[in-house]
Formats: C-alpha cells, structure tokens, sequence
C-alpha cells in the first residue's frame, strides 16, 4: 500500500487544526493606486514561502504534492512586487535586482497569439478538486499580478517593450474561457476565472487579483477598452458577492468548496477594500466591514473554525485527495481529453478521483 500521501496528510491537519488564527501579516498600501505611484496595493515583510524555492537565477518555483515542482507567472510577479515593496522602504539593491529579474522572465515567458494578444501560460498540468487543466492554460490571477508587476516595471525603466506587452495584455479579458481566455458570462458585468473551466462563481482573490490588474492597466494607459473590462468586473463582483458570502461573516473559498483559510479571508477583505476606494463602490466597503474578524464573538470564532474544518475535510473526502497523484491525474486527464477531442487547452475537464 502506497502511504507516500501520508505524511503531508498529517502536516496539512495540523497546521489547519494547530496554526488557524483570526489575523494575516498582509497590509494595505494607501499609496498605491496613482500612475506616479510603484507601490502594489498589499504589502508584508512576514509572509512565508514554504510552497517555493528560487532557482538558479532568483526565479520562483513552486512546489505541491500532486503537481511536483513547476513555474507559474504569478508566483513569480508576486515575488517581484513584494521584493519591490521591500526595496521602496529599504532601498537595497538586491531587492531591486530581484525585481528587474521577475520582469526579465514576464518579458520571456509571454506568449503572442495569432490575433497579436499576448497571453502568460502555465505550462503545467493542473488539478484542483476534480478539474484537471491541460497545459498550457490562461489564469486570470496571473494576468493581473502579470500587468500589475509589468506596469510598475516600466514607470521604474521606461522600457517601451514592456509597454507594448500591457497594449497587447487587453484580449485575454475579452475572450471567453471557451476562445483560450478569461472571461466568464455573467447575468451583470463579467468575470474573470483564476481557473478556466470551474465551477461558477470560482476563486474570489484570483477574480480581484485580475480586476487590480486592469485598474492598473487604465491608469497606465488612459484606454476605455480597459476601463469597459474593468468596469464590467465590477459589477460582475458585486453581482456574485452573495454567492461568496458565508451568514454576513465570513467568505467562502472557490465555488463554495469550503470556508477561506484566515489568509485567503484576509486578502479577500483587503482586496475588496482596496476595489471599493479605486472603483468608489461603497457596496464592496460593506462586505469587507462584515466580513471583519474583529467583529466576531468568541462563540462565533469557534463556529467559524469549527465549520472551516468541517467543509475542508469534507472537500476532501468528495474529491479523495488522499489518493491523487500526478500520474493519476495525467492518465485520467488524457482519458477526458481523448473523449472530447473538441475541447480546447485552456478549458478545464473534471475526472473521476475515485
């Protein structure tokens, strides 16, 4: 019997048992925002990131049980934002270097499409709950920490081919997850989908993330073409709010698969904080008020932590992560893809886990 999925079963109760707190050390930047400004709109000297190492050239790669080791654009803009972070209070070189670097690898890695669009791929495959992503496939987390990490890049150096990837970041916004792209059809507005394929409304922060992406992209470049994607965002957001919504408390994770960790909850607050003061939609203030921990009684604290490691346990059972693994995703993904030959790469599939 293979008990290789054991040890990492055992870590993970444990730090969601043992290691759950009501706080995150994540910040809001108020000076974000302006097109003067190189600050990204979240912010800590404390995160830990034990799910990465950096290569060889100070590029991240991550790391997880079932997907091994591989590289994702928006880990590494992420990394290049917060070192960005740290050189605008430090101002030490290597910060800043680490920066410069993440941009040199944004600026390889994009991907220009037959219609002259220009798109950030995961060259890996990708299973989350019973949906498998072929590679190469769009995610619209890594567009925005991609453009957001790209904007800032070229108001620190003025370099024009860095400006000519934003212009061409626009198409991915503007094509269905069914064309290789983004968007998600909404009854109001639109959404932008973290993971192409899943279950609506899908994953908030990724939602967020591309929607502080496009705002960045505006204020850059003064085009309605991506006011009208963000705009649309916008409503979309405050459209599906409820749907993420758990008793005016707290926040669901993903398509209501289980309640956020206290991180994912914390950037989720933040993050509708910040969208609220940008897109001066006071109805998103609201939702980051309730969803406030410091408003919680005890008794609702234990009610939130008990149902949190109720429905993540229970998740698990549905999906029997406990038996997934890469070759076992790989053979039952080629297995869906053979029987939809239609289906295009950035769409997502489910397969079985049993």
């Amino acid at each position: 019997m293979d008990l290789r999925w054991l040890r990492p079963a055992i870590r993970a109760l444990r730090d969601e048992v043992l290691d759950f707190r009501f706080a995150y050390p994540l910040d809001l930047v108020s000076e974000a925002g302006p097109r003067e400004s190189l600050h990204y709109y979240l912010y800590s000297e404390r995160l830990k990131w034990t799910v990465m190492r950096l290569d060889d050239c100070g590029i991240p790669v991550a790391r997880r049980r079932i997907l091994g080791q591989y590289y994702r654009p928006g880990l590494c803009a992420w990394w290049g934002l917060v070192k960005l972070g740290h050189y605008l209070r430090n101002k030490d070189q290597p910060s800043l270097d680490a920066f410069l670097r993440q941009l040199c690898w944004l600026e390889r890695n994009a991907m220009l499409q037959a219609d002259g669009s220009v798109i950030w791929p995961n060259r890996f495959n990708c299973l989350e709950g019973g949906l498998v992503l072929r590679a190469p496939w769009v995610s619209a987390h890594d567009h925005g920490l991609a453009i957001s990490a790209l904007v800032r890049g070229y108001r620190l150096t003025g370099s024009q081919p860095l400006l000519e990837l934003l212009h061409r970041a626009v198409g991915a916004f503007e094509k269905s997850t069914a064309e290789g792209g983004l968007r998600v059809p909404c009854e109001k507005g639109a959404l932008y989908a973290e993971l192409p394929g899943a279950l609506g409304p899908g994953i908030l922060d990724g939602f967020m993330t591309s929607l502080l992406g496009l705002f960045d992209l505006f204020v850059q470049t003064a085009h309605s073409r991506v006011l009208k994607l963000f705009s649309e965002g916008i409503e979309g957001l405050k459209y599906t709010l409820p749907q993420w919504d758990y008793r005016g408390r707290w926040s669901w994770y993903g398509s209501r698969a289980y309640l956020s960790p206290p991180s994912y909850h914390h950037i989720h607050r933040l993050q509708l904080q910040v969208l609220a003061r940008l897109a001066q939609e006071p109805s998103l203030a609201a939702y980051a008020d309730r969803w406030d921990p410091a408003r919680l009684s005890t008794l609702s604290r234990v009610g939130i932590y008990v149902a949190f490691l109720f429905t993540k346990n229970q998740n698990r059972i549905r999906h029997r992560t406990w038996h997934q693994n890469h070759e076992r995703v790989m053979r039952e993904s080629d297995a869906a893809l053979t029987n939809s030959p239609d289906r295009t790469v950035a769409q997502g599939s489910y397969v079985s886990a049993n």
